[in-house]
């Protein structure tokens, strides 16, 4: 979860001055909350997550040590390929989240039939990547989703419109799975050198490779993506 802290700076004999920080992991604010506390000049600090609920140093603790044991600061690559000559679909998701304090990184792949586009495959991989986030138990959280499908992702934000059936019966239900596991969606489009993880477990699944792997993970994902 991502917040921002308000707090009133307060100088003895002096005027008081409202501050307010830019979004950070709540672990993170936590660490600059308690060292601006130290100050002795820190009046009403509170904490704002992205929906505007306010949190007080004393909840964001609480929240702060239960979420230690639970999956969470999700981030997803996901990525669909299809086979126009038999109607066969790779769904490939990658997952890099944490828990107990320790980095880990789910790989896994699937081959379904019956998709009729390469852009319903981008689809069926986005809602596989949920279903394995349900798996995991990631709930009530803001998750990052990043794919190389700019027609999936703009439709999911609104930009562009969604004119074809079967992608609409597919945004549905995408959209009705993330609202069952409280998840706020951000999604990033990428492109297909950065998203190659997950393009290569779609394209495995295709060949009758199939890919299920949970690893310790030590590193930034975001700028050196593994190509086991």
């Amino acid at each position: 979860m991502k917040v921002k802290i308000e707090w009133m700076y307060k100088k003895p004999k002096g005027p008081s001055v409202s501050f307010s920080s830019d979004e950070m992991n709540a672990p993170v604010a936590l660490i600059v909350a308690e060292d601006l506390e130290r100050t002795g000049r820190v009046k009403d600090l509170q904490f704002i997550d992205s929906n505007e609920q306010r949190w007080s140093m004393k909840e964001m603790k609480k929240f702060s040590k239960g979420i230690q044991k639970e999956p969470h600061n999700a981030f997803v690559y996901f990525d669909g390929g299809y086979d126009l000559g038999d109607r066969r679909s790779g769904l490939g998701c990658v997952i890099y989240y944490e828990q107990n304090q320790k980095s880990y990184r789910l790989r896994v792949n699937s081959m379904v039939e019956q998709l009729s586009s390469n852009n319903e495959a981008e689809y069926a991989a986005l809602h596989f990547a949920l279903q394995e986030l349900d798996a995991l138990g990631v709930r009530q959280q803001e998750v990052t989703f990043a794919g190389d499908s700019q027609v999936v992702i703009k439709q999911l934000t609104d930009e562009w419109p969604v004119m074809e059936e079967e992608l609409s019966n597919w945004a549905d239900r995408v959209e009705n799975r993330v609202g069952d596991l409280g998840i706020r969606p951000i999604y990033e489009v990428l492109s297909r050198k950065k998203n190659k993880e997950a393009d290569r477990l779609a394209t495995q699944a295709l060949n009758g490779v199939d890919i299920r792997s949970t690893v310790e993970y030590e590193g930034n994902h975001k700028n050196s993506p593994a190509d086991e």
